[in-house]
Parts: structure tokens; sequence; C-alpha cells
């Protein structure tokens, strides 16, 4: 039986449970390690749905289950958000999650908490008109996002012991079919100078001096990296320098430059640490790969390098041709297939684990970290139904 149909009309049906269920979501503000409160509220959402099993795991991740076949399928949105920044920059209140002229207002409402609430409704879907096709379905309201892109998936996979034969992560794709995005490291270089008295600096090795040759050489580093046809360029850029010395009147005899690093195809960490050792060879400087090891909302310190590798699917790759079919027979048009400018949780899941990932999302990701964020109605709809239906056709 074919529920395209079907599925569309409980999607335009459960339109206001769902635009209702973010608005919700939106008023409890959630940055990352600091995601309980939104994580209950998603739990009590799908037990609410008729999800056959929900639970928070030991990251904190809140994750429903539907279904208990041999093919999995998990749908991904973090429920962490980034703060709002300059609060005169909004003309609405961030977190008051109105809904208005066709649109839900407020912080994560595109990045992404549009996603899980489309899901939810997707799993309403789905629990009404039955599973008939052999899969079990996974839906992931994963945490930390914002912090460290894919260390959710990483405890997913690695304690939780789930892993999928496909993931659709609902970041914002403006409803189109994402296939892939760069991917990105944070690389730290320490300079150590040596210090003198401000009236001598001859006496002294200035460690500022020695970074900001470095960093000349780093911004003609970005103008040469790889190209691909596909993800485009890969950059650098130098997000912060930190100095420190004796006194304001002395030679600085330390300074730290903080590099964002993003990779496209072709591109990985010991390539991009080469370059940057090459930059600074015979400097007194240390080049690094950072790591990150905070603590979850649930007390639990759970690291993993800040490397997060570039990953791309072919377009005739079976996964992302089933989101090309589930959302023709869906809408009756053929999608726009490609890529997102910004990093996903994409770099652990298939970047690492090589589990295949599509991306489809409701919400336009140049609304996404900036102010008077909304996202459609009409696109909250469209990717309930385009959930449920991908999962029937798995």
């Amino acid at each position: 039986m074919n529920y395209s149909k079907k599925i569309l009309g409980l999607a335009k049906k459960y339109e206001s449970f769902t635009s209702n269920n973010l608005s919700k979501i939106i008023q409890q503000k959630s940055l990352s390690c600091n995601e309980k409160e939104v994580a209950l509220l998603i739990k009590d959402m799908m037990e609410e749905s008729g999800f056959d099993e929900v639970f928070i795991d030991g990251l904190g991740d809140v994750i429903g289950r539907i279904g208990n076949g041999k093919k999995i399928v998990a749908i991904d949105g973090h429920i962490d958000t980034v703060d709002v920044g300059n609060m005169n920059n909004w003309s609405f209140d961030p977190f008051g999650g109105e809904i208005k002229d066709g649109f839900v207002h407020g912080r994560g409402s595109v990045d992404q908490s549009g996603g899980p609430a489309a899901f939810i409704t997707a799993g309403k879907i789905l629990k009404e008109i039955g599973l008939k096709n052999d899969v079990t379905i996974y839906f992931v309201g994963s945490v930390m996002e914002e912090d460290c892109d894919g260390l959710c998936w990483k405890y997913i996979i690695e304690e939780d012991k789930i892993k999928p034969d496909c993931v659709i992560v609902t970041e914002p794709t403006n409803l189109n079919i994402y296939r892939g995005h760069r991917g990105r490291m944070e690389i730290e270089v320490s300079f150590y100078g040596l210090s003198a008295h401000g009236s001598a600096p001859e006496r002294g090795k200035n460690a500022i001096y020695m970074a900001s040759k470095a960093a000349l050489e780093i911004e003609k580093l970005n103008e040469k990296l790889l190209n691909d046809s596909f993800l485009g360029k890969g950059s650098v850029t130098i997000s912060e320098m930190v100095s420190s010395s004796p006194s304001l009147c002395a030679v600085s005899d330390f300074c730290k430059i903080h590099l964002d690093r993003r990779l496209t195809f072709g591109e990985d960490k010991n390539l991009a640490l080469n370059q940057i050792e090459k930059i600074v060879e015979g400097m007194n400087a240390k080049v690094e790969l950072l790591n990150y090891n905070e603590k979850s909302f649930t007390g639990l310190n759970y690291g993993m390098e800040k490397y997060y590798p570039t990953w791309v699917l072919e377009e005739n790759h079976p996964v992302i041709q089933n989101g090309v079919k589930t959302y023709s027979q869906l809408f009756g048009e053929q999608p726009v297939v490609d890529k997102w400018t910004f990093s996903t949780n994409g770099v652990v899941i298939n970047g690492i684990y090589e589990i295949p990932v599509i991306g489809f999302g409701p919400g336009n990701e140049v609304l996404a970290h900036a102010p008077d964020e909304k996202v459609p109605i009409e696109h909250l709809v469209k990717a309930s139904a385009f959930y449920a239906y991908y999962c029937t056709i798995f």
C-alpha cells in the first residue's frame, strides 16, 4: 500500500500539534550541557505520542523507539542551542515561541528544534498507521552538538550500542536533500618567547611577533587549500589570539592562536596539522589538535578530539535516492540535492562510523545562530511527512 497521501494528510492534520510542540520546546532555554528540562519535555512528548519505548541515555540524549524490525533507521535532531547574543538585534522574545504569520519564532526554531518537533509528529503518524515493513526507528534528541558535533553519536554507537543502517539528520536544509558537508577541526598553536624589559626589547624574544609572522603565513595558506567541485574549498582562519608577559612594560613571553580549519574532500587532520607545523618550523612553538571533555547535564564527562571529518554520499547512493523518491512521491516534484555550509552530527555518524546519512530539515540555515530566528510551519508539516514516509519505504 502507498501511504504517501495518507501520511501527508495526517502531517497537515497535526500541523498545530507540531507547531505547538515546537513552541513549548523553544520556551525551554537549552544551551549545550544544560538540556535537562528540554530533554524531559521531549521525552514526555514522545510518550504521549505513543512511542514504543522512550529513555534518556547516560549522556543525556533523549531516544524514542518505534518498531522492532531488522532494518534500523534513526532520525537525529540536536536539542541544544546557542545563546541569543545581543538582545537589541531581536525584534521578538527569543524564548517566546510565538506562533504568528505562518512561522514559529524563537531561538532554536531553525537550529534545530524544528527537526525534533517534526519527527515527534512523524512518530505519532507512524503509530497511527502502523509499521508494515521490517524496521526499527530511533528518534534521537541529541545533546551537546553545538559544543562538539557528533559526540552524542559517539556515545550512542559505542555505549548505547545502537548502530543504524541509515540516519536522517534534521538540521535545516530549506527542505532540500543534503548529502554531505566539509569537516572541521580546532587547532591551537602556542608560541614561547623570552621576556625582557620593554625598554630593551632586543634582549628578549617576543612571542607575539612569532605568532604574527605565523598568522601572515596562515592567511596565505588559506588561499592555497584544496577545492572540491561539490563541497567547495578548504579554509583556515585565526579566531582568537591571546598573549601574556610579566608586565605591560615587558616583552611578551607567550602567545597562543586558535585556528578554525574547515576540511574539504581530500583533506584530513594529518594534512592540516602538517601544514601548520611547516609554517612554525624553526620557531619555539607547539601545534595541538584540541580535545573536548565537558560534563553533560547527567554529570558524565565524555570527550573526543576536536576533529570532525568531512563526509559525502554519492547522489546515486540508495539512502539519498530513497530520499528523492520520498520527496517526489509526497510532494509531486523533484527535490534539490545539495550540501550544508556548516557542520553537523554527520561528521561522526558517517565521517567516523561510515553510517549513511541523509540531510532533510525544516528552516533555512542562514537563520542558524542569527537573531530573529523563525521556521515556516509549512516546513514543519512537510518534514513530518518526509520522516514518516521515508521510514515506510526504507
